[in-house]
């Protein structure tokens, strides 16, 4: 019973020694960052999956241009907004622009909208992107820190039998065990921020390969005006 007590989870780490309770701390404290960053960028990704969804049904739906892009500007309605809405934006302002330009050549105008779709495109996957290599970073780094602690413990073990005469198990035990505390808490530190930086990359791909398109689809609508 005194051994099991001993092994505690909380008897482990509360007898650790000062450097391996810190490499505990600044584990928690990463873990606590990135499920801070998890339920951040969801919301944030969620939101503007919402947003290019309403924004493709009003301006697929027929729309005058115009009309949208006042929509959008004045801010009045709550789903017409997000990144699509703001590459419509930048692209109709520059073609409205171009096209006041005393001589401007069609050549000119649909160069000069495109330039602003992309700007416009990289710009808001900049601002979806953000933070994001945060979790990124916990997921690499997160292990290779618990290791540390981990190495740490087992050399205070072992300098600690060096003035033993003879080693048990009993005496070994409490030593790994408390270090190998620190590698667990940089997994569990670790698993669930790569886990979130994969599905998270992959659907900002996603949301990247639909702002391209629509671009793409709203200067050849352009085009035809310019």
């Amino acid at each position: 019973m005194n051994s099991s007590a001993d092994l505690s989870i909380l008897h482990l780490v509360t007898q650790a020694s000062v450097p391996v309770q810190a490499v505990m701390l600044l584990l928690v404290l990463m873990s606590l960052w990135s499920w801070w960053l998890i339920f951040y960028k969801g919301g944030l990704i969620r939101d503007a999956k919402r947003r290019i969804r309403a924004f493709d049904d009003a301006f697929w739906g027929g729309s005058d241009l115009t009309s949208l892009y006042n929509r959008v500007r004045e801010g009045g309605s709550r789903d017409i907004g997000g990144a699509q809405a703001e590459v419509f934006s930048a692209g109709f302002r520059e073609f409205v622009k171009q096209k006041k330009q005393a001589n401007a050549t069609k050549e000119a105008i649909v160069d000069g909208t495109r330039r602003a779709l992309k700007v416009a495109v990289e710009r808001e996957m900049d601002r979806l992107e953000h933070r994001l290599p945060g979790l990124a970073t916990v997921a690499s780094v997160a292990p290779y820190i618990g290791l540390l602690g981990t190495v740490w413990g087992i050399m205070n073990s072992f300098r600690g039998l060096a003035s033993v005469g003879q080693a048990t198990l009993a005496q070994v035990a409490p030593g790994i065990a408390e270090a190998l505390i620190a590698t667990a808490i940089g997994l569990f530190a670790a698993i669930p921020a790569v886990v979130a930086y994969n599905r998270y990359q992959a659907e900002l791909d996603r949301i990247n390969t639909q702002l391209d398109t629509f671009a793409e689809e709203f200067l050849n609508i352009l085009q035809r005006q310019a």
